[in-house]
């Protein structure tokens, strides 16, 4: 459950900097993506991966790419978004 809260704020995220920077459609999300546990079980790439495509259904970043960069430390943080105006 704790890759769904982590994809709810990446996403969050991705959609506040969308607005700000007026894209109509986001095409890439990266995130960097460190050993992130909670309740004693780490985020992985893959499950925060389908979190994230299936929070993105409907959605100006319905089929963006997502791209997880494995970093050091204890943080899962958006990184950078790509888009369209």
């Amino acid at each position: 459950m704790h890759d769904l809260y982590a994809a709810q704020d990446i996403l969050g995220a991705a959609m506040n900097t969308a607005k700000t920077k007026k894209l109509k459609k986001i095409t890439k999300l990266v995130i960097d993506l460190g050993e992130v546990k909670d309740h004693g079980e780490e985020i992985t790439p893959a499950n925060l991966r389908f979190n994230l495509k299936m929070l993105a259904k409907n959605t100006i970043a319905n089929n963006a790419q997502i791209e997880i960069k494995h970093t050091s430390g204890g943080k899962c943080l958006l990184k950078e978004i790509v888009g369209e105006r």
